[in-house]
């Protein structure tokens, strides 16, 4: 599913960059990209000079080199192993979440990103749009939010914290309207902690308690699932 996936999304990061010269693109930090970002850095079609990228959410008030941290994981997955344009990191550190939300926002209002690689939590969550706080209609790009138990306690089940209360309670996370607003979206699902997520993703009404059912107004989103994650459907 990684490889497959990781193929298509070269394919229109190529035809993008031949059409437009530079593109942006936001990534999804999770245990679930770890196959697709392996086989997309292998890729030696992909120019990535002509790449600026990004990533959609971050932890507020972990350390800087904390290991959780989704900027550490995109360095050590993508952002440090292939020559980017530029990377452009959320400051888990920043003392004032909401001027980092001030800040980052204009880094994307400023650089409209044209691909967005993503996954879908547990309880539907797409970035940590958790469905208490999911507003399809979010005037802001990017805002701090609560975090629910459901999405907590997936961060201890990928293994990235020992117990609930070590996961931070508190985030930054890109809204839904940023999200899709991409050109194209990619959205990479394996495992079976995932499965119910993934039908009410494609079955389910469309609406914030499944804040991933947003992909189906999208003229371009791809789901890649594998036999785990889609066996309910």
């Amino acid at each position: 599913m990684g490889e497959y996936a990781a193929k298509e999304a070269a394919k229109e990061i190529n035809r993008q960059i031949a059409e437009k010269g530079t593109i942006n693109m936001i990534f999804a930090a999770a245990p679930s990209q770890n196959d697709f970002l392996a086989s997309l850095i292998k890729d030696e079609t992909i120019d990535w000079s002509k790449i600026n990228a990004f990533h959609m959410d971050e932890y507020i008030g972990l350390a800087a080199d904390a290991p959780q941290g989704f900027g550490n994981f995109l360095k050590n997955a993508i952002f440090g192993k292939v020559p980017f344009k530029s990377v452009n990191y959320i400051d888990c550190t920043a003392v004032d979440p909401e001027a980092e939300c001030v800040r980052y926002s204009a880094l994307l209002t400023a650089n409209k990103c044209d691909i967005i690689i993503m996954g879908i939590g547990e309880n539907g969550h797409i970035a940590f749009n958790d469905p208490h706080v999911a507003d399809f209609n979010d005037e802001k790009v990017v805002k701090v939010v609560s975090l629910d138990e459901t999405c907590r306690m997936q961060q201890v089940n990928d293994g990235c914290f020992a117990k609930i209360d070590d996961v931070p309670k508190f985030a930054l996370t890109l809204t839904i309207p940023t999200l899709v607003a991409a050109e194209s979206v990619f959205c990479i699902v394996p495992v079976k902690t995932k499965a119910n997520a993934v039908k009410n993703t494609i079955l389910g009404e469309v609406g914030e308690a499944c804040p991933a059912t947003i992909l189906r107004r999208h003229d371009n989103a791809t789901l890649y699932l594998d036999a785990d994650s889609a066996s309910l459907i």
